[in-house]
């Protein structure tokens, strides 16, 4: 009979020897288990990942252990733990688990080995060329708290929801781990399952398992792509613990794990078809996200922040490139809004023509190249804009070209004298 390695980590170090001095290899209850782990110096995160991937390998009956021999009906194998120093896995040993699995009414075994954990930092690297706007001080503020608040963040596509979160995380030193949702999306590539590996069947934990373990901020990308079977996450919008029912265990969510949700949409369909593939999401489900954001494409003063700084990251200075192609870009969306045109220029958009142009060094090339994926007449009535932009128009000649109609701002209200 394998045994669970009990010197994988300072943590359960502290514990065994505190045990051993105290019981020995002599029966122990939870509750002994709480004091030895006290005067170990173990918090309350340490003592819940003892009882988790510890104690319960070397049960001899409820809430009674002994570390005399483990238990009979489940061998660790490879199990991941949260460091809560390093935030990081460890391997507890490289046995087979065997655990019971119920097909029908048949009770049978199954031997199963779970997958080797990779050892790597789940923070996300700060991006040198990234620019805060929008809503990126309300969400590191909600983030930075580490309550349970999942957040749901809307907005067209392209202006930097997905960015922003995952710089947000960067600058807190959050971990991080995003899941992107396609119609396809089902319990399996959220929760886990068990996949063949060299012809031997793993169990492995899917992205919201690994982010509840870690207490990890868990990005759920294009929501709104989502069927039905995404509803598997309701009780984990909720805070509250998972029952994988594969494996027969309960997955609490450990200090600081939270939601967040990006989409195109508000979850409601995509009316004019723009976003082809969303989906109306459920009520209960959109309900149980504590707050909501829309997010703008930037202002032109910040856009030409963001765009200056990618040009001085490929070591160029294109002030004037720069804020042509801010003003030209604020046009077309004022004429997308005003249903002029059924096409748009994104942010993400902006930033390729200035990645493009660090490569080739021809604007107009830059430009062209990145309006490609437009239909021919938009391209072309796109590109034509810019030449005028460029060639210093006025304003009223290119709105009138972009076909924006300008409202006049109504006259402050005066007060009357009485």
């Amino acid at each position: 009979m394998s045994k669970v390695n009990l010197e994988g980590s300072e943590i359960r170090i502290k514990f065994k020897n505190e045990i051993d001095s105290t019981y020995g290899t002599g029966n122990f209850t939870k509750v002994q288990a709480k004091e030895a782990a006290d005067k170990a110096g173990l918090n309350e995160t340490e003592f819940k990942s003892i009882c988790t991937h510890v104690l319960r390998f070397f049960k001899v009956e409820k809430d009674v252990y002994s570390f005399s021999s483990p238990t009979e009906t489940v061998v660790a194998s490879e199990k991941k733990i949260k460091n809560t120093i390093k935030k990081d896995f460890d391997i507890i040993n490289s046995d087979p688990v065997v655990a019971p699995i119920k097909k029908k009414d048949t009770a049978m075994e199954m031997k199963v080995k779970s997958s080797k954990p990779m050892v790597v930092s789940l923070i996300p690297k700060k991006d040198p060329t990234y620019i805060t706007w929008g809503h990126f001080k309300d969400i590191k503020s909600i983030l930075e708290r580490k309550i349970f608040y999942p957040i749901f963040i809307t907005g067209l596509s392209g202006n930097g929801k997905t960015s922003m979160v995952r710089e947000v995380c960067a600058k807190l030193k959050r971990d991080l781990v995003r899941v992107n949702i396609t119609v396809e999306t089902d319990e399996d590539d959220l929760l886990g399952g068990f996949r063949l590996v060299n012809g031997e069947t793993v169990w492995q934990d899917g992205p919201l398992v690994v982010a509840m373990k870690t207490g990890s901020v868990a990005l759920i990308d294009e929501v709104d792509l989502a069927s039905h079977k995404i509803m598997c996450l309701q009780p984990i919008l909720e805070g509250q613990p998972i029952y994988l029912k594969k494996i027969n265990e309960v997955i609490y969510p450990a200090e600081g794990f939270n939601v967040v949700a990006t989409a195109n949409t508000k979850g409601k369909g995509s009316a004019d078809g723009r976003f082809m593939g969303t989906n109306i999401l459920n009520e209960a489900f959109l309900d149980r996200f504590a707050a909501t954001f829309y997010q703008e494409y930037p202002s032109v003063n910040s856009e030409a922040k963001i765009l200056k700084k990618q040009m001085a990251f490929f070591e160029l200075s294109e002030d004037d490139f720069v804020d042509k192609l801010v003003k030209w870009a604020d046009v077309i969306r004022k004429s997308f809004k005003q249903g002029a045109v059924d096409e748009i220029i994104t942010t993400r958009r902006l930033i390729d023509i200035v990645k493009t142009y660090s490569i080739f060094g021809n604007k107009m090339k830059a430009i062209t190249m990145c309006l490609e994926r437009f239909d021919d007449e938009t391209r072309d009535s796109f590109a034509d804009l810019y030449t005028k932009v460029d060639a210093g128009a006025s304003y009223e000649e290119i709105t009138a070209e972009a076909g924006v109609v300008i409202e006049e701002e109504e006259p402050e209200d005066q007060e009357v004298p009485f």
